[in-house]
């Protein structure tokens, strides 16, 4: 198996891409925000936004933010090594946004945020959402994150929610069906 998801193949992984290699074991789980690891990939996702994005361009959320009930915060983990985090706000019992998707910088282009949008979109169709949207950013440091949201069908959209028209920002959205 290779390519950028090798070390974190789809859940969909056949039987001959699965034992090409002995793949890490992951574990994503709901998390409380507790913990040292957490706080510190979070911190660093609030200065590097902080870094890209003029002040009033940048919607990552902080602690309290995410503590709200409205929001599942989920982190991946592997061996006991925290890879990335992403969360699920819900906007209306129809329609969830996408925050806080974060890969730690010693596990980008392995698959975990591939893993953790898969993760997410699986709870928002259990959730019966009909509609899942995202806000980020749009400059060329972003466009990971975009070809990554476009390739699981993610389009441009408007605005949403509280959200105004931003030149640094981007939207998009997509419908879930039943899986």
């Amino acid at each position: 198996m290779s390519g950028p998801d090798a070390r974190f193949p789809s859940r969909s992984a056949t039987a001959a891409q699965s034992s090409a290699a002995p793949v890490p074991p992951i574990e994503i789980r709901v998390d409380d925000l507790s913990g040292s690891e957490i706080r510190a990939l979070l911190a660093e996702h609030l200065d590097n936004m902080h870094q890209l994005s003029p002040p009033e361009s940048v919607h990552a959320l902080d602690l309290s933010g995410l503590l709200k009930p409205e929001i599942t915060f989920w982190t991946i983990w592997s061996n006991g090594e925290l890879l990335g985090c992403g969360a699920l706000k819900e906007l209306t019992p129809a329609h969830g946004e996408i925050k806080s998707m974060r890969t730690s910088s010693a596990h980008r282009r392995q698959g975990v945020a591939r893993a953790m949008l898969e993760h997410i979109m699986a709870e928002a169709r259990r959730r019966s959402y009909a509609r899942l949207s995202l806000e980020t950013g749009s400059m060329p440091a972003f466009e990971p994150a975009r070809r990554l949201y476009e390739s699981f069908g993610f389009t441009y959209c408007p605005p949403f929610a509280e959200y105004t028209e931003d030149p640094n920002s981007v939207f998009l959205t997509r419908t879930l069906a039943e899986a």
